[in-house]
Order: C-alpha cells, then sequence, then structure tokens
C-alpha cells in the first residue's frame, strides 16, 4: 500500500472499542450532512422544509433505488456505492413514475411509486433479502470518506458564495435581481409539475423540443415532499445534485480501479480543482466556470450525476474479465446500463454522444487488440444509438439548435482571428490550442503518465475511460453552436477524464514508494502551493483587456509562461538535490504532476471573489425581478386550476432600438401555469436566430395584446373558449390597462404596479 492510499486508508485500530470505531466511521458523514444543512439553513431555507427534502431523498429516492439496483447487480462491494447508485437508480425511475401518473392526472398521488417498490420488496421473498446486506467486502476507508466529506463541503460553501447568497428565494423589494435563466428553470419545472405532455409555458400551445427530465426531477421533489417549487429551484436540488456527483465520482474510481485513492482524488480533481485562468474577475474564454455551468442550468450536474452512474454500469459491460479488478455488476448491468442511457438522453444533450464515442473507440481497441468483436460493448454501443435516436426523434423532434460540423470555428478559430500583431500564425496556433489545454484540460495531466507507465497497455476500461476524456473535447473542437452549447461536451467527459487522471497519478505515486511520512509531505506541500497560487491571483490577477479575443488569453499564457519557467528552475534544483537527499529520489515526478494538478486550485476561489463582487453570482445576465410582479405571478398560481391559461403584456426583457428581448419568463415562473405568449425567447424553434426574433404567430400576439389595450367581449371570448385563457395579468409600468377591461373581466388583483382579471 502506497503512502497516498494509506491516506485514504482505514487507520482505526483493532483494540478500539466498537462504539469509538463505528463513530469514526460514520462521522465524515455526519460532519459533511450537517455542514450542509447549516450552509442551506444559512441561505434562508426553512427548518421544515430541510426535513421535507431529507425525507423525499431518503424515502422517495434512495430507498427504493437502492432495493432496485440491489436486486440486480450480482455481488454487493460497498454500502455506499449501494447507496449512491440506488440514488441514481430511483432518479431514472422517478421519470416513467411521474409520466405514468401525469397521464393519468393523478399527479398529486406520485408519493405512492416508492411506496409501490418498497411494497414489492415486502412482499416477495426472494426480494426481501436485499433489506439488509451483512455481507460487504469492503468498508469505506476513513481516509477516503474524509476526503469525499470534505469535496463535499468545499462545493457547497462554493455554490453558497456564487449561487444561494446570490439569489433569493423570492424577491425581498422590487430592486431584486436575478439571474436570467433562473426563472426560465422554475417555468420548465411548474410545468413538469401541473401539465402533461410538456409544452412551453411561456407560449402555451408551443410543445417543448428540449431536454427536461432535470425539471421533472424538480417537479416530483415538490409534490412528493410538498415543498415550494422556488425553495427546490433555488435552494435544495442543485447542491444535493452536486454532493450526490462528488460520492459518485469517488465511488467510481474506486469500483473500476480497486483502489479507493482513485475514487478520493478524482473527486478533488472534478469539484475542488478548477479551471485555470488569471484574471479578476474570472473569466473563462473556452466555456464558463464549474459552478455557472451547474447553477444556471440544471440539466449539466442533473446528467453528470446520470453520466457518472452510467459509467460505472458500463464499465463492468467493457470488462467482462473474469481477474477484473472490481466487483461485477453481473447481467444486471444490461438492465441499468438502458435505462441509465434513456435517462441521459432527455438529461443533456452531450452526455450520450461522448459516450458512444467512448464506446466505438474502446470496441476499434479490442478489436485490434484480441482479433475477436467485443459483442458486449457492440451491445453497448448499439444502445447507446436507439437512447439517442429516441431523443432525437420524440424529444428534440430532429431540431438541432443551430448544431452543426465545423471544426474549430466555435471553439479556438475566434481567437486567432484576426490574428495579433506581429506574431506569426503558426505560434498563434500554439498559443491557442496550448492556452485550451491548459485553461480546461490541466485537471487531467495524470492521464500522461498513465498511458507512458503501462506503455500503452491499458486495460479494457482504461481505453473506455481513455475513449470518453478524448470524446468530449473532441466533439467541442469539431461542432458549432450559438452561444457556445458545444462545451458541454468537453464537460461531459470530464466524468471519464478525471477518474483516468487520477488513477494515473496514483502509478505515479506507486513509482515513488512513498512512505507514510513523505505522503503526508507531499499532501501538505499541495496545500502550500494551493495557497501561493491563490495568494498571487489574488494579488496580482487583474481584469482581461484588449480588442481582440486573442488578448482574453494573454493573462493565461503569461502566467502558463511563468509557472512553466519556475517548474524548469525547480528541477534544475530537484535534479542534483535528489542525488544527495534519499527522500527526494525518484520522487521529482510525483512532485512535479502534484503542482501540475493544483494548478487550478485557485480557479472555483477566483470564481468565489467574482461573486461577492456581483449581485447575482457574476452572471451574465442580471436581471430585475420586483417582488410586485412575483407577489401577482403567485396570487395568481394560488387562485388559479392548473389548467388554467394566464395572459399577459409583458413580452420583452427589453426593447433596443425597437426590438424585443424576448426573454420575460416570470410570469409562468412563479404563477406555474401556461401563459398564452410571454416571452419566446429560449423556444426551440428560434434557438438558432437568438431572443430578438419576432414571434412567428403575429396575429394571436395581436389578439393577446388587444386584450389589454382595447377589449372587446368577443375578443375576450375568443381567448378564453379558444385558448383557456382565464386570467389577464397586466403590468401596468409596461402599458396601463384600457378601463373597458373592467367592464368585461372581474378584477381580483390590485398592488400598484400589477393587476390580476379573471375573464367571466
Amino acid at each position: 500500500m502506497t503512502a497516498t492510499e494509506a491516506a485514504v486508508a482505514d487507520s482505526v485500530a483493532p483494540a478500539t472499542p466498537a462504539r469509538a470505531v463505528a463513530l469514526l466511521r460514520w462521522a465524515p458523514l455526519l460532519v459533511g450532512t450537517g455542514y450542509f444543512a447549516v450552509v442551506l439553513l444559512a441561505a434562508d431555507t426553512a427548518a421544515t422544509d430541510l426535513l421535507r427534502y431529507a425525507g423525499y431523498l431518503l424515502l422517495a429516492l434512495i430507498l427504493p433505488g437502492t432495493l432496485v439496483y440491489r436486486a440486480l447487480r450480482r455481488r454487493p462491494h460497498t454500502l455506499v456505492e449501494d447507496v449512491a447508485m440506488g440514488a441514481v437508480v430511483g432518479l431514472v425511475l422517478e421519470l416513467p413514475a411521474w409520466a405514468l401518473y401525469a397521464w393519468l392526472g393523478l399527479a398529486g398521488w406520485l408519493w405512492t411509486w416508492p411506496a409501490a417498490i418498497v411494497a414489492i420488496f415486502l412482499a416477495v421473498p426472494r426480494l426481501r433479502r436485499h433489506w439488509l446486506v451483512r455481507d460487504y467486502p469492503r468498508r469505506a476507508p476513513i481516509g477516503w470518506s474524509w476526503t469525499v466529506a470534505g469535496a463535499v463541503a468545499f462545493f457547497t460553501s462554493y455554490l453558497s458564495s456564487t449561487f444561494l447568497e446570490r439569489n433569493p428565494i423570492l424577491p425581498t423589494s422590487e430592486d431584486t435581481h436575478q439571474y436570467l435563466d433562473l426563472a426560465y428553470q422554475l417555468s420548465l419545472a411548474g410545468e413538469a409539475k401541473h401539465q402533461f405532455p410538456i409544452h412551453l409555458p411561456q407560449v402555451a400551445a408551443e410543445r417543448l423540443d428540449y431536454h427536461w427530465f432535470g425539471y421533472v426531477h424538480m417537479a416530483a421533489t415538490s409534490l412528493v415532499g410538498g415543498i415550494d417549487l422556488p425553495v427546490v429551484a433555488l435552494r435544495l436540488t442543485i447542491p444535493a445534485l452536486c454532493a450526490a456527483a462528488i460520492v459518485l465520482t469517488a465511488v467510481l474510481g474506486w469500483r473500476v480501479s480497486g483502489r479507493p485513492a482513485v475514487g478520493a482524488v478524482a473527486a478533488v480533481l472534478f469539484f475542488v480543482i478548477g479551471e485555470t485562468n488569471f484574471t479578476d474577475p474570472v473569466t473563462m474564454p473556452f466555456g464558463t466556470q464549474a459552478s455557472f455551468v451547474i447553477w444556471h442550468g440544471m440539466s449539466m450536474i442533473y446528467s453528470w450525476v446520470l453520466l457518472i452512474a452510467l459509467v460505472a454500469v458500463l464499465a463492468d459491460v467493457v470488462d467482462r474479465r473474469p481477474d477484473r479488478p472490481f466487483a461485477a455488476i453481473g447481467r444486471g448491468a444490461f438492465v441499468l446500463a438502458p435505462l441509465l442511457m434513456l435517462a441521459s438522453s432527455g438529461a443533456k444533450a452531450s452526455s450520450l454522444p461522448v459516450v458512444g464515442l467512448a464506446l466505438a473507440f474502446t470496441a476499434v481497441v479490442l478489436l485490434v487488440a484480441t482479433r475477436r468483436i467485443p459483442w458486449a460493448v457492440v451491445g453497448a454501443g448499439l444502445a447507446t444509438a436507439a437512447a439517442q435516436l429516441f431523443a432525437t426523434a420524440v424529444l428534440y423532434r430532429f431540431k438541432a439548435y443551430g448544431m452543426g460540423v465545423d471544426p474549430l470555428a466555435n471553439s479556438l478559430e475566434p481567437y486567432w482571428t484576426p490574428p495579433p500583431d506581429g506574431w506569426p500564425l503558426p505560434l498563434v496556433y500554439l498559443a491557442v490550442v496550448a492556452a485550451f489545454v491548459v485553461n480546461m484540460q490541466l485537471r487531467v495531466a495524470g492521464i500522461g503518465p498513465l498511458l507512458w507507465l503501462r506503455r500503452g497497455r491499458l486495460e479494457p476500461v482504461q481505453w473506455f475511460l481513455l475513449g470518453g476524456a478524448l470524446a468530449g473535447p473532441l466533439l467541442y473542437l469539431v461542432l458549432n453552436q450559438p452561444g457556445g452549447a458545444n462545451q458541454y461536451f468537453t464537460r461531459a467527459g470530464f466524468t471519464f477524464a478525471v477518474v483516468l487522471s487520477a488513477w494515473g497519478y496514483l502509478l505515479v505515486a506507486d513509482r515513488a514508494g512513498l512512505t507514510r511520512r513523505s505522503g503526508t509531505v507531499l499532501g501538505l506541500g499541495a496545500l502550500a502551493l494551493a495557497g501561493v497560487l491563490v495568494a498571487v491571483q489574488f494579488r496580482y490577477a487583474g481584469p482581461a483587456a484588449g480588442e481582440s479575443m486573442f488578448d482574453w488569453l494573454r493573462p493565461l499564457l503569461w502566467w502558463s509562461g511563468a509557472l512553466a519557467v519556475l517548474a524548469v528552475v525547480a528541477a534544475g534544483i530537484w535534479l542534483p538535490a535528489s542525488l544527495g537527499i534519499q527522500a527526494l529520489h525518484r520522487r521529482g515526478a510525483i512532485a512535479l504532476l502534484t503542482a501540475v494538478l493544483v494548478v487550478g486550485a485557485p480557479g472555483l476561489l477566483m470564481d468565489m471573489r467574482k461573486s461577492e463582487r456581483s449581485p447575482n453570482g457574476g452572471a451574465y445576465a442580471n436581471i430585475s425581478l420586483p417582488k410586485s410582479r412575483v407577489d401577482a405571478a403567485r396570487w395568481a398560481r394560488d387562485h388559479s386550476a392548473p389548467g388554467d391559461v394566464l395572459a399577459t403584456n409583458v413580452h420583452c426583457l427589453a426593447v433596443v432600438n425597437g426590438w424585443c428581448d424576448a426573454r420575460s419568463f416570470w410570469l409562468s415562473a412563479y404563477a406555474e401555469r401556461r401563459v398564452l405568449v410571454e416571452g419566446w425567447g429560449f423556444a426551440p424553434r428560434v434557438a438558432s436566430s437568438g431572443a430578438y426574433t419576432p414571434f412567428w404567430d403575429q396575429e394571436l400576439l395581436r389578439r393577446n395584446d388587444e386584450a389589454f389595450t382595447s377589449p372587446t367581449e368577443a375578443g375576450l371570448r375568443e381567448l378564453r373558449d379558444r385558448h383557456a385563457v382565464r386570467w389577464l395579468v397586466v403590468d401596468r409600468s409596461v402599458g396601463v390597462e384600457s378601463p373597458q377591461l373592467g367592464w368585461l373581466a372581474r378584477l381580483r388583483y390590485d398592488n400598484g404596479r400589477m393587476a390580476v382579471y379573471q375573464l367571466r
């Protein structure tokens, strides 16, 4: 056992009393969940909501999911794996349960689906054994548990700084601001809570061709847990999914490598080490910072949770050797994999393409290496293709949202077009590629040593992880999509890459022959280096400036060059010193790799620093969300039926040179009702043309607006009978309603700025 593994190994002496042993083993869980709860309570989450949410997680997701997972997997591995994978199975089962109950009009009874699973496992004798498993061959090492708990605590603090503290659950004044997309997410969750099939809530008749499964999870949380939807969306779901992803990453690394330390290091690389940059406020030239990706669109973290579990299951499919280092799931993998693929297909469009390429890469490598067709891998690839076809045909209805093949056009090319003055073009190309690698891929630097030490003779699961690690950046570089959405392929590839990088790190640590003492020194040195890097960036990093996009890369390039020079100097000192100091002998590689992986440590802290200076976490669209608007919307929610459609005179976030920025989502979000025409800027049909695209049905928009400006009895009757409109919501700051409206409809709510009328 290396010192790195010893750091995450069980250090409890056999003579320790049983109660003390149990306390030590459960202490990381207790401390981690306790800290998680404290952060949420500090963010104005009600204690009752937190208790309800805990009950929902334990009884409606983890319990039924764990029972089903135990019934499907062949041999137990660890309790934490059963629970973590069981939680994901619960998320998967929640989707068809919601669809069935919503289709039957019984969404309020959704809480009975986990009860039905529990009843089956109580009633069927053969299934009762899954309630209690005593023969786990392994326990989670104390060090592994504390590492995972520490990662959860760190990232929860990060979310608190960048998200929870910046975005109130409900507006507190007319001056409240909120990140634009949060209301849109909330509106989709409200649609899933009350409607089936799902439409675009801002345009009542428009079908939603989108990845919306994550918002079903939010809706189910509200329905089953009895928790107000804004609390679910703005406080509970995202931190909990992040914690689940951290645990699952640690479980995945342990499972596929047979080494707990691989999982612990992978979790740290994924959720503690950020992207590398040297600007303040931090900028992300090739994407957005990790937190921003997670909370500005929760589909990313929801898809990661499903994808990490899918990688763990597919590892069992890819490597069918009897002497593999990890416990086999068995035939149940061929049930779990398609279920996870179908769930992933509607979670995020970036997941399955990366999985499919990883499987194709693995199949080719195994075919060449063994001269036999790896039918299990081929079958998994076909299942992936089928799930992708389902998503493309059923969920997206063959809409590409502007995605197309255009290599480098939306990734690297903008940074060398036009090239900076005085730079040879080949040098510009090299600089941009180097900036991309340093910015987005430095945390996976451990992959290189793994390939070198294994001399290219990788295990099947390592080939699979390598395929995913390559597929993510490849798709990012080859595909083009407006708004830079192709970056999500890179982030899907992280789920593969961090595990392989951590594996390579442990192999380098093995060659170094670290003792417990030298391993401790290495860890303390890494922490010290991280502290120095953070201090330097806090002190010397400045804002990105310049006329061209290449100028945005200059601080990162200078920082990278400075670190490279320091590394060369350090190597020049280390090599002769190691000849006389035995403790340094053969340990230069592990010291260098540790330093390289730690370079990204300031990333998330710099993002927190940026958030402290911004009213909504540093997001790109900070919009006004007056309390009066939300009060009116929530009144409409409380006094209307779920099938009622609202109409409003608010469509534009702003009007710029006569053009409407049609990204207004607040009414459908907080009323949890469909709106005849609100803001259409995120409608799938205008995704490639932008938020300033005129509404496609001008006649419908005219009839909608006339209901406020020049209402007639016939016009209001048409809205009611043809479009199911029952309520008119007026914002007088946009336009005062016609006096005639008071004669034709009943005024039910008025707070001065806002008025709500009920059609007679």
